[in-house]
């Protein structure tokens, strides 16, 4: 799944540390989420979509059958 978190926080001027400190998670969290090693739980993504007044699917993009492909 591929996301546009990082645009969205580079854009607010914030480093990872700071942004995951606010939704109380691990820089390394973030780190994961914006290189799509790592999909967010749905309360994460919810949070990370409210933090930037956005809605889930303007941040985080689904593409059918892209997982199945890569293996």
């Amino acid at each position: 799944m591929k996301n546009k978190v990082e645009q969205l926080r580079k854009a607010r001027g914030l480093n990872q540390e700071d942004f995951a400190r606010m939704l109380y998670v691990s820089r390394q969290t973030i780190s994961s989420i914006e290189t799509g090693k790592y999909n967010p739980s749905l309360d994460l993504a919810f949070a990370i979509a409210d933090f930037f007044g956005k809605r889930i699917e303007e941040i985080f993009i689904y593409e059918k059958g892209a997982e199945n492909e890569e293996k």
